[in-house]
Parts: C-alpha cells; structure tokens; sequence
C-alpha cells in the first residue's frame, strides 16, 4: 500500500495531529452535521475540511484518511437495512491490538463511536443491531459490507473537488454479508420500546 499522498497540503496538517482512534472521533465530534440543506452531497476529505462539516460517509472517509496517514489502512464499513424508510450508515473501522473498533459521525445518540474491543467484523457490526431503528421501533440492520480499502482506488478520492458518488456506488456494489439469514429470526426480533426510540431521538446538532 502506498504513503499517504498530499501531506503537504495546509488541509491535511490537522490529521498529523489525529494519531488516535479517539483524536479521531473527537475530531469529527467538533464538525457540525452536514444536513445537506442545499443539495446531496458526497465530500471528498479535502472538501469536508474545507466545508468544515460532514455526514456519516464524509466523516467515516475523512477518519480513514487520518488513519492511512498514520500508516493504517483507509477503511469503510457500510452497515445495510433493506427498509426503505430507513438509511444506511458507514463507519471507518479499525483494528488495535487484534480488536476492531470504528469511528463514526452521526447526529444521533446511537450509531456512535465503538471501542476497539470486538474480536471480528460481525461483533462489531453487531454491536450496531440493537441500536439500528426506525421511530416506530422496528430493527432494520440486515447485512454488512466486507472491508472496503479505499487506498485500492488511487488517491482521488482524498482531493476530488467533485462528489464522490463513484465510491458510495462502489461500497454499494461491494460485497455484502448477510446477518440475519433465517426469516423467523426477523419475524421474532422484539421492537425498540419508547425508552430507546426517545432516547434514539436526542441529537447533537440542529438543523
């Protein structure tokens, strides 16, 4: 895999500064929510840094920017649901220790932040289940993708001036793992009470 390229660029000083998961996430905490209020976007992190907001995918490419500039590998993660009232999240793993934890920007009390302590990708995906649902209480998390390497696409992707919808369609597109094969497993799953979906309702930015 190649160094991390553009570090002379004035944007990117600040992710000499992001050396840890947790600098990370501290980080993009301090970013306000990119609610796309003019049109959809999908900012490459030179553009994100520049804007000075981000929305799940933004953020999770800018933490994986941070990460190969450490020398760690760019990585996504794109947790899936098949209702379409609902969305999908992406997140930015990574692996400490033999343990895999993953930066996440949401605007919501849940989705958040994971602490490397997950022995593979399907714990920490899963430690995402119970927390993944809709306002009336339905638990729509259904597959995972596998580990996305966005150093296999070049370097574009860092610097682009323009949305990146080719990465979000090739995340996509890229392998997916189903988490819930068995249709009476779904049929079974037990709702979020009101607790939870008020709970789920706090947010950190306003629009």
């Amino acid at each position: 895999m190649r160094r991390f390229p553009h570090s002379e660029l004035k944007e990117f000083k600040i992710l000499k500064k992001l050396d840890s998961p947790q600098k990370i996430q501290d980080f993009l905490d301090t970013l306000p929510f990119n609610f796309e209020k003019n049109r959809e976007t999908n900012r490459s992190p030179f553009m994100t840094l520049t804007a000075g907001t981000a929305h799940c995918m933004e953020g999770a490419m800018l933490a994986a920017a941070a990460f190969w500039y450490h020398g760690g590998k760019p990585l996504l993660l794109d947790l899936k649901t098949k209702d379409a009232r609902d969305f999908d999240h992406v997140v930015a793993p990574f692996k400490i220790h033999g343990l895999w934890g993953a930066i996440s920007k949401t605007n919501h009390a849940v989705l958040r932040y994971r602490d490397p302590i997950y022995r593979d990708i399907r714990e920490l995906v899963m430690s995402y289940f119970n927390e993944y649902f809709l306002d009336d209480g339905k638990k729509t998390l259904r597959s995972h993708s596998t580990l996305f390497d966005l150093s296999t696409l070049g370097t574009d992707w860092l610097t682009s001036k323009k949305n990146l919808w080719n990465v979000a369609e090739l995340l996509d597109r890229s392998p997916h793992v189903n988490i819930l094969k068995d249709k009476r497993v779904v049929k079974d799953l037990r709702r979020a009470n009101r607790t939870e979906i008020e709970a789920g309702k706090i947010i950190e930015w306003k629009k």
